[in-house]
């Protein structure tokens, strides 16, 4: 049975007349003869008894009209809850991205968002370089916040900020009053480098021609622990700049810019292509682009609608 068969049923039931419940479903009398007979084949029962022109319920008939109403009021519910849904979005999003980005970058984005979606939960993922991407790949998050580029085709890439890398000095450090700095200029400092990511991949090339002069005292995994270790005199190291700008203004360290070329970092919320989009993640995608940061040519979230990814 199916639910358009319930839903003649009753008709019935209510007009008392198969006639009429033809011309309230919009239907002929002959089809909605079929749908009862196909009922009682599949029930394996008589549902109602004919006098003449009259009709009346059996037994069987009074059982399932009980049901069928039943049935049929849980279909409404259902149908309301979800049309609810559309007006209040509930549930829950999953959010990869490093300790960084989540202190830095998404206070902001996740302050707003609540207050447009108050009833949708942020969970957030700390994870690193490849492990957001592959998160967001293994549906474990529904979005994810790394540094770009991102090559995999089954994810859609969307610019939401960027800034500068930078060398990360001590406050009165001879360092600081460089205008810029070159990666000769490191040779006889201690070094707190990260440990890996797409960061100390790019300051690897960069340092690449003076390596084997250089002074590796530390490979850190935390961009705290980094700006700690400076703060203490231990080293200099790198850092996004808009990591380090309270730091910066009380005096405690100093950012340079490195040379010859200043090294841009972009930053881009990532989801899959194939991944259904709730209001709620939609929201969350718009959002993310206003509150975010500073980058230009972003996806338009017009395009992401239209385009159902």
């Amino acid at each position: 049975m199916d639910l358009d068969q319930l839903h003649t049923f009753l008709e019935i039931v209510r007009l008392k007349s198969f006639s009429k419940a033809a011309q309230t479903c919009y239907r002929t009398q002959p089809a909605i003869s079929a749908q009862v007979r196909q009922l009682e084949l599949e029930l394996n029962t008589i549902l109602f008894e004919r006098f003449g022109t009259r009709i009346s319920l059996t037994v069987a008939g009074r059982i399932l009209a009980e049901h069928a109403e039943q049935i049929l009021s849980l279909r409404k519910r259902a149908q309301d809850a979800i049309n609810e849904l559309e007006k209040v979005p509930r549930g829950e999003l999953v959010i990869a991205a490093n300790e960084a980005t989540c202190i830095y970058v998404l206070p902001g984005v996740f302050a707003e968002f609540k207050k447009q979606f108050p009833n949708v939960q942020l969970l957030v993922d700390r994870s690193y370089g490849t492990r957001v991407v592959q998160a967001v790949l293994d549906n474990l998050a529904d979005f994810g916040i790394t540094q770009l580029p991102v090559q995999e085709k089954k994810l859609q890439v969307v610019r939401i900020h960027s800034d500068e890398i930078k060398l990360l000095v001590p406050g009165g450090h001879k360092l600081s009053q460089y205008p810029r700095v070159l990666p000769s200029d490191l040779v006889g400092e201690q070094l707190l480098l990260p440990k890996s990511g797409a960061t100390r991949a790019r300051l690897n090339t960069w340092l690449d021609s003076v390596h084997d002069e250089l002074n590796i005292s530390m490979e850190l995994d935390s961009t705290e622990m980094i700006k700690r270790f400076v703060m203490a005199n231990l080293g200099v190291s790198f850092i996004a700049q808009s990591h380090c700008q309270e730091e910066e203004a009380a005096g405690k360290v100093k950012c340079v810019p490195l040379g010859p070329e200043p090294m841009i970092r972009r930053v881009g919320l990532i989801y899959r292509r194939d991944k259904s989009l709730s209001k709620a993640a939609l929201g969350f995608i718009q959002v993310t682009v206003d509150y975010a940061g500073n980058e230009i040519g972003v996806v338009p979230i017009q395009r992401l609608r239209a385009s159902g990814t």
